[in-house]
This record gives C-alpha cells, structure tokens and sequence, in this order.
C-alpha cells in the first residue's frame, strides 16, 4: 500500500514539473514479467528489498537500466518530488 502512495504522489510530481512518464510499482517476485513486458528506464527498489540490489544490478546492467534503492528518509515521508528527481537522475 505504502508503494503505491508514493507512486500516486510521484506522478503528481512529475504532471506538476510537466514531466511525462510512466510510474508504476509492482512486487519483487513480479519484477522479472515486467521486466521483459515493458520498456524500462529505471528500477527504483523500496528499502525494504534493498537486499535485493545486486540481484538487479547484475541482470540489468547489460540492458544500461540503472538501480539503485530509495532513500529509506524519503521512502518514509512518501516524498514523491525527491524519489522522482533520484529516478530521472538514473536515466540522465
């Protein structure tokens, strides 16, 4: 539930600075389906799967996705401007 607030309050972000793009969240066992269903620019990972980094890392680096895991301050306060901003950054 806290994941999808956040993705709620990161397209209010991004519709806010006029920045179009698709943010969705889905679970850790998922992942790899919408990896391959969908054209990805980024893997934002909640902190509470930081563990699960590496993993992520090693299979889409090949692919130039970037990872990286949210910042757990941010994750907490559903700051959506601020995860957007590390997500774009990614893809720069």
């Amino acid at each position: 539930m806290s994941t999808s607030l956040l993705v709620t309050k990161m397209q209010k972000a991004a519709e806010e600075q006029g920045i179009e793009v698709e943010i969705f969240a889905t679970g850790a066992s998922d992942a790899d389906n919408q990896l391959e269903s969908k054209n990805i620019s980024c893997v934002l990972l909640g902190p509470q799967v930081r563990f699960m980094e590496g993993q992520f890392k090693e299979k889409l680096a090949p692919k130039g996705i970037g990872v990286e895991v949210i910042d757990m301050k941010s994750y907490g306060m559903m700051d959506g401007a601020t995860v957007l901003k590390q997500g774009l950054a990614l893809i720069k």
